[in-house]
C-alpha cells in the first residue's frame, strides 16, 4: 500500500483521533515550539469521559487548560521541565515534577520506566517518500513517538521541514489530523547594559574555532552580540534561537573547525521567531537529534574548544549551583546544564561556564550566598563548577579549596554585598 493511501485512511478529525484516549493512559505532548496546539487544546473535551490520565511533558509554548484545578482527578501534569503555564500547578501539588537531566530522558520512553500510551505530536507535510518531520521540536518527541503504543500527528504545513535524525514516516501514526497555524514564538528579550557586561567577559574567553551551547534568554544574547570579531566558530546545543542567524548569515559561526560533526549546527529544539523557523526550513547546515545523541556529555565532550554557558538562580560560596528551584518550590528543571558543563570539561580545551547576574530583584538581593536558601535543589555540584561569570568578572573555581573559592565569588559579587559575604564566609569558618 503506498503512503497517499495510507495518509487518506489515518486523517480524520480531532474529536475521532483523540478518542484513542482511555482512562488511566499516560500521554506525551510534544514540547517547546513543537507542542501540538490544537490536539492540547482539545483535550478538555474529553473530561467527561475520563480519569486519571497523565500528560507527560517538558516545557510547552501554548495555554494549558488541562492543569486547572477544575480538571484535577481527569488529568494530571508530570512536568519534567517546569514552564510558565504549568508552574503554579506544580507548586500548588495538583501537579507532578519529575527531576531528569535531559540527555536521560528518551531512555525513559524506551526503557519502558515511563511508558507513553498516546503520543501527541507536530510535524510537516509528508515527502515525496511519507515522511515527515518534527521540525522545531526534536529532542524529547521523537524518542516518545516512537516507543508510544499509539501516536496522534498534526500535520501542520506552517511547521519547517527540519534535517537529520528528525523524521517520522506517516505509516507509524495511528491518527492524522491537519491544521493549519502560525508556530508558537519565542521572540528574544533585551539585554541590559549588565547583560552586556556579562556577555563580553564570556566572548572574550571563546577562542576561534571553538564550538559553543547556550540556551535563550538575555545572557546567551549578550553573547553572541559580542562574538562579531571571531572566526569559524560553532554550535552544539540542546537549543538556540535567533541570535544565531546573523553570525552564520556572517561567517562567523562556519562549523568549519568543529571536530564532531563540521559544518552542521547539532541541536535538539529550536525556540524562536518565524525568522528562525524560516532560516532552518531544509538548511543543511542544520542537523536536528534526539536530547540522548545532542546532551550525551560523551559526544559534547568530541567538540574541542567546548564552550558550554549556563545560568543560575544562586551560587553559594563553596560552588554549589541552584538552577531549578527557588527555596523548596520548584521553577523550572534539570535541563542540559549538567550534561553540558560535564561534556564541556572533558572536552580538549573546554570551558564550563555558569554565568549569572550577580544581583536579583532589581538589585536587591545577591545571587552569590553564604548558604543556598533552604529546600533549595543542587544541579551543579561543588566539584563541577569550573569558570563563573558575573558582570563584575570571570572567575575559575576548579581545583581551588573553599577558602579560595569564597574569596573569588565574593570578589565578583555586587560589590553593596562583599562586606556580608565576607562577614558570613568568617562566620562558616571559610577564611
Amino acid at each position: 500500500m503506498n503512503w497517499e493511501t495510507l495518509y487518506r485512511r489515518k486523517l480524520t478529525d480531532v474529536t475521532t483521533a483523540l478518542g484513542k484516549i482511555k482512562s488511566g493512559d499516560r500521554i506525551y505532548l510534544g514540547g517547546g515550539a513543537g507542542v501540538p496546539v490544537v490536539l492540547s487544546q482539545a483535550l478538555i473535551e474529553r473530561a467527561a469521559d475520563l480519569r486519571d490520565v497523565e500528560i507527560t511533558h517538558i516545557l510547552t509554548f501554548a495555554d494549558a487548560p488541562y492543569v486547572k484545578p477544575e480538571y484535577a482527578g481527569i488529568f494530571r501534569v508530570n512536568a519534567l521541565f517546569i514552564g510558565h503555564n504549568v508552574r503554579k500547578a506544580v507548586q500548588e501539588g495538583r501537579a507532578d515534577f519529575t527531576p531528569i537531566f535531559l540527555s536521560e530522558i528518551p531512555e525513559l520512553f524506551r526503557n519502558g520506566q515511563l511508558p507513553i500510551d498516546v503520543a501527541l505530536v507536530s510535524v510537516t507535510p509528508p515527502d515525496e517518500h511519507g515522511f515527515c518531520s518534527f521540525g522545531v521540536e526534536v529532542g524529547t518527541t521523537k524518542p516518545a513517538a516512537e516507543a508510544a503504543k499509539i501516536v496522534i500527528a498534526e500535520i501542520n504545513p506552517r511547521m519547517p521541514r527540519t534535517l537529520g535524525d528528525s523524521f517520522i514516516h506517516i505509516s507509524r501514526f495511528d491518527h492524522i489530523v491537519e491544521v493549519d497555524y502560525p508556530i508558537p514564538e519565542a521572540p528574544q528579550g533585551g539585554s541590559s547594559e549588565e547583560h552586556l557586561k556579562v556577555g563580553e567577559h564570556i566572548a572574550a574567553m571563546i577562542p576561534n574555532g571553538a564550538t559553543l551551547q547556550m540556551g535563550i534568554g538575555s545572557i546567551p544574547d549578550a553573547v553572541l552580540q559580542n562574538l562579531g570579531g571571531h572566526k569559524d566558530l560553532g554550535i552544539h546545543t540542546e537549543l538556540f534561537s535567533d541570535g544565531v542567524i546573523d553570525l552564520v548569515e556572517s561567517g562567523v559561526i562556519s562549523c568549519a573547525r568543529k571536530s564532531f560533526h563540521p559544518g552542521k549546527i547539532v541541536v535538539g529544539f529550536l525556540f524562536g521567531t518565524k525568522r528562525l523557523y524560516d532560516f532552518v526550513n531544509n538548511n543543511p547546515i542544520v542537523e536536528m537529534h534526539p536530547t540522548d545523541y545532542v546532551n550525551d556529555p560523551f559526544n559534547i565532550a568530541r567538540n574541542d574548544n567546548m564552550v558550554a554557558i549556563n545560568s543560575a538562580l544562586q551560587v553559594d560560596l563553596t560552588g554549589q549551583v541552584c538552577a531549578d528551584s527557588i527555596g523548596p518550590r520548584f521553577y523550572s528543571g534539570v535541563g542540559g546544564q549538567v550534561d553540558f558543563i560535564r561534556g564541556a570539561a572533558r572536552a580538549k580545551g573546554g570551558l564550563p561556564i555558569i554565568a549569572f547576574l550577580a544581583t536579583a530583584k532589581g538589585g536587591t538581593i545577591s545571587r552569590i550566598v553564604p548558604k543556598l536558601t533552604e529546600g533549595s535543589g543542587v544541579v551543579t555540584t561543588r566539584n563541577d563548577v569550573h569558570y563563573v561569570v558575573t558582570e563584575y568578572g570571570v572567575v575559575d573555581l576548579y581545583g581551588k579549596s573553599v577558602r579560595q573559592r569564597a574569596q573569588l565569588l565574593i570578589n565578583i559579587s555586587a560589590p553593596e554585598f562583599r562586606d556580608e559575604l565576607t562577614r558570613a564566609a568568617q562566620g562558616l569558618g571559610y577564611i
